[in-house]
């Protein structure tokens, strides 16, 4: 019998991707797995996703020297007592001591699961060796600040469905794809269409192939992209609460000196993400709102204190993302104070006009500190945690979902940022 449960429990995860264990409030996400559920034709390329090492860990502390003769300098001066902690860090130390033991235990169990570490020790699969970054042929972020912009159009290339009639004939069924809810195109293999400030969405039940200059991109089933600045954001608005958004995730470009050095991404400073209208974008009934934020106490102060009062959102819980390595352990010892091997999501309800926040979750109960374990994929790329966000609460089931600064697509979301297309280009996948 317990052979049994596990086989299921195994199959269960090959398909959706989603390992939950019992014995911890932890899930471990595959995320290539996940995100394939959103594709038809094409397929995630597993070593595109898993670019980076897998032995790779952690920076070094600080204090610890990067070269042999910084080494050898502070082998000349006398050893410093342990500098001791100032308030903010006192506070992140408290935090860190108190989700530790969550840390740990769903570590534990996901060491102890076989079935799981067997899957994570070929998640690169058969698809050819480990490679580098593939990086990005083009930047939409440049692209954006040319004065050509608004001139810069998106080709796509639908996919034709053909069924066999009762009647013998062929019937050719195109796409549909609208722009603003206000053009649609129907009956024509091609469209073209702005690439910037216009929604952009892809209402057929296949993928589509997507062409920006001379790069071709892959856009899943039922998605849509709004590629703008921060200037836009107000555009996707709804004119009707009734049709406003249940589920918003947010991954802003916090100020780091790892992404500046890195020259990854554009950082913003703090104070322009209280602009950002999240509670014109909640559906009537509400929604939940996930934040992604890094370990910094002056971050999360920021986030406690100013923003999530200034988007009216009330803190309910907090999720950890634990980065682990394909053969199961931690990417970095879990108590190196500057470089934690997790990052935070910070879960939140923006109450509607119509529930507040108690009818908004009824008679379910989010756990705090749940952990999600998974192996990272390119820099700063996040495990899609979209299923998961729509399952806290019946209630909001069947609801729009968003996701603001977004760096990819999924099927039933909006993805809005200044590149949103980044991780959709055609080299990240193969064809099935």
């Amino acid at each position: 019998m317990e052979y049994s449960k596990t086989t299921d429990k195994l199959t269960e995860f090959l398909d959706s991707g989603i390992y939950r264990f019992e014995d911890s409030n932890a899930v471990f996400i595959d995320p290539v797995r996940v995100l394939n559920r959103s594709y038809t034709r094409f397929r995630v390329s597993p070593s595109a996703y898993y670019c980076r090492p897998f032995d790779s860990t952690c920076p070094p502390e600080p204090s610890v020297a990067s070269n042999s003769r910084k080494r050898k300098r502070k082998e000349k001066k006398k050893k410093k007592k342990p500098r001791a902690l100032n308030e903010r860090e006192q506070v992140a130390d408290q935090r860190h001591q108190e989700v530790r033991p969550f840390l740990l235990k769903a570590h534990e169990s996901l060491i102890r699961t076989s079935e799981v570490l067997e899957v994570m020790s070929n998640l690169r699969g058969c698809l050819g060796p480990e490679t580098s970054s593939p990086g990005v042929k083009q930047s939409f972020v440049e692209l954006a600040q040319v004065w050509q912009a608004p001139l810069y159009e998106i080709t796509l290339n639908f996919h034709t469905n053909y069924k066999e009639g009762e009647d013998g004939v062929i019937a050719v069924m195109y796409s549909t794809l609208c722009l603003l809810g206000s053009l649609a195109t129907q009956g024509c293999e091609q469209c073209v269409l702005p690439l910037f400030n216009n929604l952009v969405v892809n209402e057929s039940s296949n993928d589509v192939e997507a062409e920006v200059l001379t790069s071709r991109y892959i856009l899943p089933p039922k998605s849509s992209f709004y590629m703008s600045d921060m200037g836009q954001i107000h555009n996707l608005i709804p004119a009707e609460s009734d049709f406003g958004f249940s589920v918003i995730v947010v991954d802003p470009p916090w100020e780091n000196g790892s992404a500046r050095q890195k020259s990854r991404y554009k950082t913003l400073p703090n104070r322009y993400f209280l602009s950002i209208p999240i509670k014109q974008l909640c559906h009537t009934d509400g929604a939940f709102v996930a934040l992604w934020v890094t370990n910094r106490e002056k971050l999360r102060d920021f986030v406690e204190k100013e923003l999530f009062p200034a988007w009216g959102v009330t803190h309910v819980a907090t999720f950890f993302w634990l980065k682990v390595k394909a053969d199961g352990s931690l990417i970095c010892d879990l108590d190196l104070f500057h470089h934690r091997p997790y990052e935070c999501l910070l879960v939140g309800i923006c109450r509607g006009k119509v529930m507040n926040s108690k009818q908004l979750l009824g008679s379910d109960h989010i756990p705090d500190n749940q952990i999600i374990l998974s192996v990272p994929g390119d820099y700063s790329r996040k495990p899609p945690i979209g299923g998961l966000l729509q399952e806290l609460a019946p209630r909001l089931k069947g609801g729009r979902s968003i996701e603001l600064f977004a760096r990819e697509m999924t099927t039933g979301w909006v993805s809005w940022g200044n590149e949103p297309l980044h991780f959709q280009e055609s080299r990240n996948f193969v064809t099935e």
